[in-house]
């Protein structure tokens, strides 16, 4: 249509603008929208607080099917061709106006009409202003209309320079009723000369939903409320996108059984448990097929189509994780390979760097505008939760504690839900205490929990069985489930001792595969600088002879980076007894769920966690030809980015043990040390720190008193908290505006070049915020292979 043109009959309306050849249909969409409900309620049943409201997932269809009505306004058609002046009027006020006929032709409670008018009305904005007062996000709909508006100006007869404009025809209106009548199986409305007018409707269903929805209600009817929206939001973003969810599950019912190899004990007890688990096993000794087993068996006593959700701490170990599930689990027929989710910040670009791997190899040429809209549809379809089973971080998981139109899908996603949460140990006690109240959350919405680690200490087992409403079962693996892997060895040096550099260089000649770990970006840069070229002259040739990895690289330059590691240090095999060479220094990124092996290891000092993590990336499953490898810890050279009274108990901890003898780290010497070290005035405040963290976190943000208000507040805060922020180094900016600008450009195709920051750390760098290209940019001092230079020392990013 062009800008004049009019809708004649229902036919002409159009509730999008694309495809610009001929965009969709209103009553199209509406159909889609409602079908995509009933695969929404195929996948989440009845599952826990839905199973108290009986006409749940009714009211969402009726939803589904009214909630754009109102863009049968003239004012919305005129406004859907590029360039058209916006109307100024929203769709879902006026919609409100055909939830009120159709309650009244069709008989509907009181109730059922309140809920209705409520999802058509909060689809896409917030009724209320935050509670605290606080915006920043759209306006809310409560600003938008008052006692001032103009109601029959808005939606009857609109003034404008040509003439008043009928915003509904009559024959229009008389179609559309018609239609909705046919589709919930009533007689249209009766319209008499002193039916009220649609603005009256609106206005009227309007105010009902303001004063309803004004003061605080109780928990459990704003829980429902916030997940009806999110069934509704899903579906119209699905419905949008045209992406069926999937009904396929990767994860098997026999996987327990199709296992290549004989069971631990342990994992034949997370195989066998029914309901919430705690799983603390060696690192090596198949915590992620004792994971997939749980998750397997509860899905066969859940209601519907259950989803897995595996949590990782660290990107590299996220993007590692989803790789291993391509490869172990089942695809769909037809498929080449499992389709599993993935769920983290820069997951467009991880995702095209991958689809052009799979369509040309490494030497394939520089991605085109058509990549990046391929893996831009794949992202959105990740994003909408298509899939069953996905691995994320817990921050895109809490974020649908923010609820509201943006967020509340992903909260309904998170019922009737299997969480295996992977080495939740590596957070520290607010986040720790944050995902427990998570936690009893999911177990309200019908889903369990897994929580599996190598080291969890005895107060987080606790805060987790507290937290949790149902038994907990909790398994060890037993004594001896993995072999000695490694000799124990404290050093009072730090790594930067010419002691330390010259151990780390006869190493390194000698031929080991060497794993260097400490806690501060400037320190991996130093270490890396001073022992590169060693190992480059003890394997000649090896172009991954020294690799280096932290979080401050460029996206692309990172993404090369971590393919390369896990392809130089795998998992030593049964059989193989040569001695593999090469160094990689590394931070935090390394310690968990990577499946690396090397010879020798030596790290900072950290918290006893870390320390044992990091001791799982050597010797990984004591196949070591010369028994097991020497892990030496040195003092660290400061305590950031750790407490340091817990760096101060850790270091204890470990001195205590080596001081009675012991240099191993066997399961047992673990768990001693995880003891020590919160049997202490530190261990106790970080206990209390966690379950104020909890609870702080239920009340603020987990209660829905307040559901329809504005908590744009709360995204800021938990992105300030857990997310990163994207930088684009000055001396990129040339290459960034090319690649998203011009016909070809795509702003997908330049996140090769940003770097992940911590917000916090923006101000070390000076940087600003460029409103041209949309991203903050920075001064800084980069190179491909050892990344951003740190302004200062002590800067660090996990």
């Amino acid at each position: 249509m062009t800008p004049k043109a009019q809708a004649r009959t229902l036919a002409d309306v159009r509730a999008k603008s694309r495809p610009h050849a001929d965009p969709e249909r209103l009553t199209t969409h509406s159909r889609i929208v409602h079908d995509t409900v009933d695969q929404i309620e195929a996948r989440v049943a009845n599952a826990g607080i839905l199973a108290c409201e009986p006409a749940f997932w009714s009211r969402v269809r009726r939803a589904a099917v009214l909630h754009d009505a109102g863009k049968i306004a003239r004012g919305f058609q005129r406004q859907l061709p590029p360039g058209a002046p916006p109307w100024g009027e929203r769709h879902e006020v006026l919609s409100l106006a055909y939830v009120d006929l159709l309650a009244e032709a069709a008989g509907w409670s009181d109730a059922d009409l309140l809920m209705v008018g409520t999802l058509v009305a909060t689809h896409h904005r917030a009724l209320h202003t935050s509670s605290s007062g606080a915006g920043g996000g759209k306006q809310p709909l409560a600003e938008m209309y008052s006692a001032h508006t103009q109601w029959n100006e808005a939606f009857t007869l609109t003034p404008t320079p040509d003439g008043p404009l009928v915003q509904v025809p009559r024959g229009l209106h008389r179609e559309l009723l018609a239609w909705l009548a046919g589709v919930f199986a009533t007689d249209p409305p009766a319209q008499t000369a002193g039916s009220p007018t649609l603005a009256d409707r609106a206005r009227h269903l309007f105010e009902l939903l303001l004063r309803t929805w004004q003061q605080p209600v109780k928990p459990d009817r704003g829980l429902l409320a916030v997940l009806a929206q999110g069934a509704l939001t899903l579906a119209d973003r699905a419905g949008s996108a045209h992406v069926p969810l999937q009904t396929h599950m990767p994860l098997d019912p026999d996987y327990f059984h199709r296992l290549p190899h004989e069971p631990y004990p342990h994992q034949r007890q997370a195989a066998d448990t029914d309901g919430h688990l705690i799983l603390i096993a060696p690192t090596g000794s198949g915590k992620t097929e004792s994971g997939l087993a749980w998750a397997a068996r509860q899905m066969a006593t859940m209601p519907g189509l259950p989803r897995v959700v595996w949590t990782l701490p660290y990107r590299a170990s996220l993007n590692a994780a989803r790789l291993r599930l391509q490869r172990d689990l089942v695809a769909a027929p037809g498929e080449k390979k499992a389709d599993i989710g993935l769920l983290h910040g820069t997951v467009a670009h991880t995702l095209l760097m991958q689809a052009m791997e799979d369509d040309c190899g490494e030497q394939c040429a520089v991605p085109t505008a058509a990549d990046a809209r391929e893996a831009r549809v794949r992202t959105s379809a990740m994003r909408l939760f298509t899939q069953r089973l996905r691995v994320a971080t817990p921050h895109q998981l809490l974020r649908g504690a923010i609820a509201g139109p943006s967020y509340s899908s992903v909260l309904l996603e998170q019922a009737n839900s299997l969480f295996v949460l992977d080495e939740l140990h590596a957070y520290e006690p607010e986040t720790f205490g944050r995902l427990c109240a998570a936690m009893a959350l999911w177990e309200r919405l019908g889903s369990r929990v897994a929580v599996l680690s190598a080291t969890l200490a005895p107060p987080m087992t606790k805060l987790i069985d507290e937290s949790l409403a149902h038994p907990v079962t909790c398994h060890r693996a037993p004594p001896g489930t993995s072999p000695v892997r490694h000799r124990l060895v404290l050093d009072h040096h730090t790594l930067r001792d010419a002691e330390s550099i010259t151990r780390l260089r006869e190493w390194l000649a000698e031929d080991h595969s060497v794993l260097v770990v400490v806690n501060t970006v400037a320190n991996a840069q130093h270490l890396f600088a001073e022992l590169a070229d060693d190992a480059r002259a003890a394997r000649p040739g090896d172009p991954d002879a020294a690799l280096l990895l932290h979080s401050r690289f460029k996206n692309r330059d990172r993404n090369v980076i971590e393919r390369r590691l896990l392809a130089r240090h795998p998992e030593r095999r049964a059989n193989e007894t040569r001695r593999r060479g090469g160094l990689v220094v590394a931070t935090q990124t390394v310690e968990v769920s990577l499946q690396l092996d090397f010879d020798r290891g030596v790290v900072e000092c950290a918290p006893i966690e870390a320390v044992a993590q990091r001791a799982g990336r050597v010797n990984r499953r004591g196949r070591h030809p010369d028994g097991p490898a020497e892990f030496r810890v040195h003092r660290a050279t400061g305590h950031l980015p750790y407490e340091e009274r817990a760096m101060e108990t850790a270091w204890t901890a470990l001195t205590d043990l080596v001081a009675e003898g012991i240099d191993t780290l066997r399961e047992q010497d673990i768990d001693r040390l995880l003891t020590a070290a919160y049997d202490t005035k530190w261990g106790e405040e970080w206990e209390k720190n966690a379950r104020r963290a909890r609870d702080e976190f239920t009340a603020g943000f987990l209660t829905f008193t307040d559901p329809f208000h504005d908590r744009t507040e709360f995204a800021h805060k938990l992105s300030e908290q857990f997310n990163s922020v994207d930088v684009l180094l000055h001396e990129d900016i040339n290459e960034y505006r090319a690649l998203t600008t011009g016909r070809n450009g795509d702003p997908l195709l330049a996140a090769g070049l940003l770097i992940p920051l911590r917000y916090h750390q923006l101000s070390t760098y000076d940087a600003r915020y460029d409103r041209t290209l949309n991203v903050h940019v920075i001064e800084g001092e980069y190179e491909e292979t050892t990344g951003l230079k740190p302004p200062q020392e002590g800067e660090t990013i996990l």
